[in-house]
């Protein structure tokens, strides 16, 4: 369980859902864990709960790594770490002719542009240390599309492609980067999206699940945060070190269509 002793672990959108299971985990296995998240309460109490550090950070602004700071002493930072989990994003669902372009452009800092700014950051000091790992939370919406979802389908398979150049131009410094694509977890986030379509369909919240989310999957579950967390950890591991520039679907059968 201490297998990353030593290592710092920065995961992003590290309050809540994924993020914080993935935060949680990596701790577990002796890592320091930066946690970094837009809401300031929620950051802090990960990393209470990981002995880690809060950064509270709004990732849709470009000059976020400027504003790094530590939450608890506001002393200002530059990123680096040796684990980097890019787990922050959010979703919006419209009709492309009704898509909101701003929130579009919104959906493209945080979860394409961001990535790409923390790597900037912190591939010299991975390249100097000679190790290194990135796990992109991407999801089954990075290997297939869904209607009504352009901006986070695109910003998915975006990160996709980020991640592979990644694992290219940094194999040979000792530089994984891989993704893992879940279906829906059981997040707060998802919780809410099957409340509001079950009042919106007038059925009951495990028909929206079955139905309308778990169509396309074999498996009729939702993926749990602690699933996503324990392959992350996995990949970060002496035993993932062979893995790169991969798309580990976690995703019950969906993307076997």
């Amino acid at each position: 369980m201490t297998s990353l002793e030593g290592r710092t672990a920065l995961v992003t959108g590290g309050g809540s859902g994924i993020g914080r299971a993935c935060a949680l985990r990596l701790a577990a296995a002796g890592a320091h864990v930066v946690v970094a998240d837009m809401n300031p309460e929620t950051a802090a109490a990960v990393a209470a709960e990981t002995g880690g550090t809060a950064v509270a950070v709004d990732l849709s602004d470009p000059d976020f790594p400027r504003a790094w700071a530590d939450a608890s002493t506001g002393v200002r930072t530059d990123i680096s770490a040796d684990i980097v989990v890019n787990n922050a994003g959010f979703q919006h669902v419209a009709p492309i002719e009704e898509f909101p372009p701003e929130i579009f452009t919104k959906i493209m800092k945080v979860m394409v542009e961001a990535p790409f700014l923390i790597a900037r950051a912190v591939l010299p000091g991975m390249y100097e240390r000679g190790w290194g790992r990135f796990v992109n939370i991407s999801s089954v919406h990075g290997l297939r599309a869904s209607p009504y979802k352009s901006a986070y389908v695109t910003a998915k398979h975006a990160l996709e492609g980020l991640s592979k150049v990644i694992a290219l131009e940094g194999a040979s410094h000792g530089v994984t980067s891989n993704c893992v694509n879940p279906a829906y977890v059981r997040t707060p986030l998802v919780e809410n999206q099957i409340a509001a379509q079950a009042q919106t369909h007038g059925i009951g919240q495990d028909e929206v699940v079955e139905r309308i989310m778990l169509a396309p999957a074999a498996i009729k579950r939702l993926v749990e945060p602690d699933e996503v967390a324990e392959l992350v950890a996995y990949l970060c591991g002496p035993q993932g070190s062979f893995i790169t520039g991969a798309s580990i679907p976690l995703d019950g059968g969906w993307s076997a269509h």
